[in-house]
């Protein structure tokens, strides 16, 4: 059952998440920045609300599953699990440094309360597919597997793959997030590659599909907790329209922000500009 938590308090979340994001892409000298703000808002009211996990048992067998399949976004997923309990807050400077657990690409060998190493796009979704289908042979029909994918990441084949098995099996215990922030590394999805549109496309695969503003949380809790509460024999989809690099203006709409490198101005730039959200 989801926490008892408010659209206020997940909001504040969410903010302190995007510092640790700026902090953590600051001790690394760089990060995946436009894709891991825009999906911080998810990450928050997943991890704060949604999903039962524990961090003093992340093994437990009756937890929720989350797999990252935009794995390059670890600079945000990292620095949430880290809020939550998983790993210590002041590991996160030393993500991406040499012997340290915590890459580009979560390593759930490493890293305490990932359940999927991910980083190669197109994986996630097939991933939790059969993740979603071992619950159901194994008795658990009440946990889910939420999927979190990026929209460049609808280009490959492979997740097409995944949505036509999780229709098949009628997969209700399965959930994937589109961020929908509208580029991809090479620049905007449409011009890369046009995946519009994108919500009939997964009704189309048997989907129950539910499209809300990923950034704004009042809304994007009312359609998790729609997801929460699916009674179909559907699996959903949830598509999140975000913007690329939210909450720092320099990054937000701007390919360029996808990876790049930060500096103290940057970072100080950045952070000033978070603690101005609402």
């Amino acid at each position: 059952m989801p926490k008892d938590i408010s659209v206020s308090e997940l909001k504040k979340v969410a903010k302190e998440l995007r510092l640790n994001i700026v902090k953590t892409a600051n001790f690394a000298g760089s990060g995946h920045l436009g894709g891991s703000l825009s999906c911080a808002d998810i990450l928050a009211a997943l991890y704060f609300k949604y999903m039962n996990v524990n961090p003093d048992d992340p093994a437990m067998f009756d937890r929720d599953r989350f797999i990252l399949s935009k794995g390059h976004c670890a600079l945000a997923y990292v620095p949430c699990l880290a809020m939550a309990g998983f790993v210590p807050m002041n590991s996160l400077e030393h993500f991406n440094h040499y012997e340290s657990p915590y890459g580009m690409h979560p390593d759930s060998k490493k890293v305490r309360g990932c359940d999927a190493s991910t980083g190669s796009l197109g994986h996630g979704l097939p991933m939790g597919v059969g993740m979603a289908l071992g619950l159901r042979y194994q008795g658990n029909d009440t946990s889910k597997v939420v999927v979190l994918m990026g929209d460049g990441e609808q280009d490959e084949g492979s997740v097409w793959e995944g949505a036509m098995a999780a229709h098949h099996y009628k997969l209700k215990n399965l959930i994937a997030i589109v961020d929908r922030n509208k580029m991809m590394i090479d620049g905007k999805t449409e011009d890369v590659m046009s995946i519009e549109p994108i919500d009939k496309k997964y009704e189309a695969f048997g989907f129950k599909v539910i499209v809300c503003n990923g950034n704004d949380m009042a809304d994007l809790d009312k359609a998790l907790a729609e997801a929460w509460a699916n009674d179909s024999d559907q699996p959903v989809c949830i598509i999140a329209n975000t913007e690329k690099g939210f909450g720092v203006k320099r990054f937000q709409g701007n390919v360029k922000w996808h990876y790049g490198a930060m500096n103290s101005d940057l970072f100080k730039e950045a952070v000033a500009d978070i603690e101005a959200m609402d």
